[in-house]
C-alpha cells in the first residue's frame, strides 16, 4: 500500500534544505532547552537564531528527544498512505530519539511495517543517509532493500570536529573537570570524531592553524569522496571556513563543497563554537584502495 515513507528527527541537517520537502521526508523535532524554556528544533528555533542567541547569552543548551506520542502521531498519519515506514535517527548514544521511535513503532505492530534504524551519527551525516533512503523510496525500492543499502552505507559516512571551548565536552562527560581546567589554561582545542555512534576525543591541538591542518589530514585520506560538507558555527562566513574550503577545493578539484551552519542539536553536544567536516566516502574507491 504505497511506497516507503521516510521519517527522521531534526538533528538531520540537510546541506540543501529543499531536500526534505522534495522527498516528503517527515522530520520529528527534537527539543532544545535553554534555561527554563524548551524549543522544537527547526520549528520554534532555527539554527541562525540559536547561534545569535548563544552569542549574547551564557545559558547552556541541552537536548531531549521528541516524546513517544510525537512519533506515534507521525506513524499513524503515514499509515493512512502506506504500510512501510523507515524511521532513521541520530545515534542512540547521543539521544533517546531512536529509543522513543522504537517504542512508538510497537503501537502499529502487525498493521504497519516500521523499521527504526540507528544511523550511528547525526547532523549532516544523518542527512546524507536520510536523503539516500528517500531517493531509493522515490524509485520504488522496498523497505528491506532501503534498510539494506542504508546499513551498508553507515560505515562510509565520517564526521570530524574541533571546538574552541571545552565547556560542552565536560558537561557531556567527554572530559573531566580537571582536564577541562588544564585544557583551558593551555588553550587546547580537542579534535573529535564519531565512532560507532559515540563522540570520541581523538587528539588535541593548540592553535586554529593546527586544527585546520588536522581536518585536512583526516579528509585527504579519502581517495574519491562522494560528498564533502564543512560545518560552521557562525551565521556569517568565517576566515577558517574560507581557508578549509579553499584547501579542500585544491585537493578535490571539481567537487562541490558546501559550508553550512550546523544545527542546535549538534551544538548541545560539541558546543556553539565548533567546526567540522563530514565525508561521505565512495565505497568503490575504498575497496579499490584495499
Amino acid at each position: 500500500m504505497g511506497k516507503v515513507r521516510i521519517v527522521t528527527d531534526s538533528s538531520a541537517h540537510f546541506p540543501r534544505p529543499e531536500v526534505a520537502q522534495h522527498y516528503n521526508i517527515h522530520v520529528v523535532p527534537l527539543l532544545i532547552h535553554l534555561g527554563t524554556q524548551a524549543f522544537r528544533e527547526g520549528v520554534d528555533l532555527e539554527a541562525a537564531d540559536f547561534f545569535r542567541l548563544m552569542e549574547r547569552s551564557d545559558i547552556r543548551a541541552t537536548l531531549s528527544a521528541p516524546p513517544v506520542d510525537d512519533f506515534i502521531a507521525v506513524y499513524q498519519r503515514l499509515h493512512r498512505e502506506t504500510d512501510q515506514i523507515l524511521s532513521l535517527h541520530m545515534s542512540r548514544h547521543m539521544s533517546k530519539a531512536w529509543e522513543h521511535a522504537r517504542t512508538a513503532s510497537q503501537t502499529l505492530l502487525g498493521r504497519c511495517d516500521i523499521a527504526v534504524v540507528d544511523s550511528r551519527t547525526t547532523s549532516v551525516g544523518l542527512a546524507i543517509l536520510v536523503e539516500l533512503a528517500a531517493r531509493l523510496a522515490e524509485d520504488g525500492a522496498s523497505l528491506d532493500e532501503i534498510v539494506h543499502v542504508v546499513r551498508a552505507t553507515l560505515p562510509h559516512v565520517y564526521s570530524v570536529f574541533y571546538v574552541n571551548s571545552l565547556t560542552y565536552l565536560r558537561y557531556n562527560g567527554l572530559l573531566s573537570e580537571a582536564q577541562t581546567i588544564l585544557g583551558t589554561m593551555l588553550n587546547i582545542k580537542p579534535f573529535l570524531t564519531i565512532e560507532e555512534g559515540e563522540l570520541i576525543p581523538m587528539e588535541k591541538v593548540r592553535t586554529q592553524a593546527q586544527a585546520l591542518d588536522k581536518l585536512m589530514e583526516f579528509v585527504t585520506e579519502f581517495i574519491a569522496p562522494e560528498q564533502l560538507v564543512i560545518l560552521e558555527s557562525s551565521v556569517s562566513p568565517t576566515e577558517r571556513a574560507r581557508q578549509i574550503q579553499e584547501r579542500l577545493s585544491f585537493e578535490f578539484p571539481g567537487h562541490a563543497i558546501a559550508t553550512v551552519l550546523y544545527g542546535p542539536s549538534l551544538a548541545t553536544l560539541i558546543g556553539p563554537d565548533g567546526m567540522g567536516v563530514v565525508v561521505h566516502e565512495n565505497p568503490d574507491a575504498s575497496e579499490d584502495e584495499s
